[in-house]
């Protein structure tokens, strides 16, 4: 499939700078934001800049020239109220049944929430896309993947570091934390930002992948480090609760993509450049 355009709905912390780095890579790059006074700002970075809101009269006009693309990146993080979350998945089906008949590939970008607490390593296997699942990315990930003509692939990605995403701030003076000794599952913006350009030049489609950085320092040790780097009070965790966690296994990953880590421990790349 030869891809000459990509729309990226979503120009945030992750889609702004995967959209700067298609254009690079000489894509015709179309970009999405729900903030108007944006548009300039993608123009200005070679990027073909769309106003979309999702009103139930918003004309569609828009929207489908946004989605007339060979493949469309969905990177729309859902609210965490309840409300929001529902009309999540509406949004999506909306944008699905507008696509363009020149579609042919999705990577929609997921999260490892997908996985309860199992104290112990998962995989990708482990959590499978459904109409019925509990988890709203599962069902989610299910209408990507039953859209007819067109191949797919899911990222679930770990917690997310790096830009103006600093972990230091995430739990800093708080006491009483929880699962001290659990492991971290985090990946850091460069490595989220060459891994969806890896599976675009590459055509990886038809796949579900786990997406956290191979090294899962505990909860106490990398959050401590964090806090102490910006400054601040670091945690306190509570040592007499029972530990409940999951490991993210990404070998399959690193497999198919021939993917090597830019930060592959968390504690270290607390240290680089990117923050």
């Amino acid at each position: 499939m030869a891809t000459k355009t990509i729309s990226v709905m979503g120009c945030g912390w992750l889609g702004l700078p995967l959209a700067e780095k298609l254009v690079t890579m000489g894509y015709q790059v179309k970009g999405s934001t729900t903030t108007p006074g944006k548009k300039a700002v993608l123009q200005e970075k070679g990027i073909q800049p769309f106003f979309l809101s999702f009103p139930e009269n918003m004309p569609k006009t828009e929207l489908q020239e946004f989605l007339t693309a060979e493949v469309l990146v969905i990177n729309l993080p859902p609210s965490r109220s309840s409300y929001e979350a529902s009309t999540y998945e509406q949004l999506l089906a909306t944008v699905l049944e507008a696509r363009s008949t020149t579609l042919k590939a999705i990577l929609f970008v997921s999260s490892t929430s997908v996985y309860p607490d199992l104290n112990r390593e998962v995989f990708e296997e482990e959590a499978l896309a459904s109409p019925e699942a509990t988890s709203l990315m599962l069902r989610c990930e299910y209408l990507v993947q039953q859209v007819p003509k067109v191949t797919s692939t899911i990222v679930r990605f770990g917690g997310l570091m790096g830009g103006n995403r600093h972990p230091g701030r995430f739990l800093a003076g708080k006491t009483a934390v929880p699962n001290p000794t659990g492991p971290v599952n985090m990946i850091h913006l460069a490595d989220c930002v060459a891994l969806i350009t890896e599976i675009l030049r590459q055509q990886k489609w038809g796949y579900t992948f786990n997406a956290c950085a191979p090294v899962h320092p505990s909860r106490e040790e990398f959050y401590t480090v964090a806090a102490q780097q910006l400054g601040l009070v670091p945690p306190v965790f509570s040592h007499q609760e029972k530990t409940s966690f999951k490991l993210i296994n990404s070998d399959y990953l690193q497999k198919k993509l021939h993917y090597s880590f830019q930060f592959p421990d968390p504690i270290q790349c607390l240290s680089s450049p990117g923050f």
